[in-house]
């Protein structure tokens, strides 16, 4: 089976449901704490790709350093999100599930459904 990788926030209730789903299920997985093991920008884009979504539909605009960067009222370009997923990642959606060539932002858990059609 292609190896599976979740990237999340432990301390996230999600991710938390997430992680014990795919256990319950027999799914072997790794967890990447990407508060510890940041995105790198390539990394980011090519979750972003397999995901086949905007970095800016990846945001988390209930933050509060959502609020603070005052990015509803800017107008970044995709190019500058992305670059503020990567310096703040409290702005990043979790959890993210990357599996080969695939990869869900499984918001709900149930969403993981998706990487093995």
């Amino acid at each position: 089976m292609t190896k599976i990788t979740v990237y999340e926030k432990p301390t996230c209730t999600t991710c938390r449901n997430v992680s014990k789903l795919l256990v319950e299920n027999g799914v072997d997985f790794e967890k990447v704490n990407y508060y510890i093991e940041p995105f790198s920008r390539s990394q980011l884009q090519s979750l972003l790709k397999k995901m086949k979504i905007k970095p800016s539909e990846l945001l988390r605009k209930k933050e509060e350093i959502y609020k603070k960067l005052k990015i509803k009222e800017k107008n970044y370009s995709e190019d500058q999100i992305l670059e503020l997923l990567i310096k703040h990642p409290d702005l990043v959606q979790r959890p993210i599930i990357e599996m080969g060539n695939k990869a869900v932002l499984a918001r709900p858990p149930e969403k993981l459904n998706e990487l093995f059609k």
